[in-house]
């Protein structure tokens, strides 16, 4: 059996389909990519929303 990256522990695999991962009960750990940047325009403040909805 694999071994967690994280913790050394035992992982179990979970599947859907034609796609698996593992994950780590004992730490948390998912082998699942993810980015932390966010995409796309930077979000809309509050003043400029209302600013918007009043203007309509």
């Amino acid at each position: 059996m694999e071994q967690c990256p994280r913790c050394q522990g035992a992982v179990e695999e979970l599947s859907l389909g034609d796609v698996s991962t593992v994950t780590c009960p004992h730490c948390g750990f998912a082998d699942v990519p993810v980015e932390h940047q966010p995409d796309g325009e930077d979000p809309e403040s509050w003043r400029d929303a209302f600013n918007r909805f009043y203007k309509e």
